[in-house]
């Protein structure tokens, strides 16, 4: 099953961001009960411009970019309007995740 790779920015107020994370968390959790192996995280080294994280990455397996873009595309922070993305499939070539 090929990688495929979310990169996100957050655009809208920490407070608002924040109030969907726990919809998102439990998405994420979806995800690995469905086998496609999701690991996400933020950059610690970032800061928007309220001084805050600003953005961050998922890592996950989809059957192929049409199912890769419908996941991504059901997170709660994409469908609230959280975050602009953008979606890659990434091709691993050396290492293990």
């Amino acid at each position: 099953m090929p990688w495929y790779v979310k990169l996100e920015e957050g655009i809208v107020p920490k407070d608002r961001f924040d109030a969907v994370v726990p919809a998102h968390l439990a998405w994420l959790a979806e995800l690995e009960r469905e086998g496609h192996r999701p690991r996400s995280g933020y950059w610690a080294d970032r800061k928007g411009c309220n001084g805050e994280g600003a953005g961050g990455m998922l890592v996950f397996w989809a059957d192929d970019w049409p199912q890769a873009d419908h996941l991504v595309r059901s997170d709660p922070l994409v469908r609230a309007g959280c975050v602009r993305w953008s979606l890659h499939e990434w091709r691993l070539v050396h290492g293990a995740l």
